[in-house]
């Protein structure tokens, strides 16, 4: 049973998703891909990125946010973009809890962000800051997830 679940929603870059395909297995959650995605699964970079330990990762591809939550029916969720109102520091994360993160280019489409409105969570940071590389926030939100439910030792 994963400790928690990481969905990455149409990443762009594959060291960034081969970077937390590594924080996964470092924490005990399992990745999820919704396609489209902007690299082959094969990519020398995925793997470069997540190095020897994308054979010990649990993961998944699926071909669309409805089949992925048919997938995850029943489990909590949690949003993550620049445009919540809420900090991470502010929920209170569960083991078994899911976390969504949008691609680099793009993030989360706005009508999953408006229709999760009141699960959506942002990471703090100043104005002058566009956005956050997608595997330091996966990161970060990841272990404060860990420190929360007291998950590794």
């Amino acid at each position: 049973m994963p400790l928690f679940h990481v969905v990455l929603y149409q990443p762009d870059i594959p060291q960034n998703t081969g970077n937390i395909g590594r924080s996964c297995v470092a924490v005990g959650a399992k990745l999820w891909l919704v396609r489209p995605l902007g690299f082959r699964l094969d990519d020398r970079y995925l793997k470069r990125a997540g190095m020897d330990y994308w054979d010990h990762l649990d993961w998944q591809a699926v071909d669309s946010w409805s089949e992925l939550e048919q997938q995850l029916a029943g489990r909590r969720f949690w949003l993550l973009t620049k445009f919540a109102d809420r900090l991470v520091w502010d929920a209170p994360f569960e083991a078994g809890d899911v976390f969504f993160f949008g691609s680099e280019t793009r993030g989360l489409p706005e009508s999953l962000r408006a229709a999760h409105a009141h699960q959506c969570l942002k990471l703090p940071m100043h104005d002058e800051v566009r956005s956050l590389n997608l595997a330091s926030t996966v990161n970060t939100v990841l272990y404060e997830g860990v420190r929360q439910v007291g998950g590794l030792q």
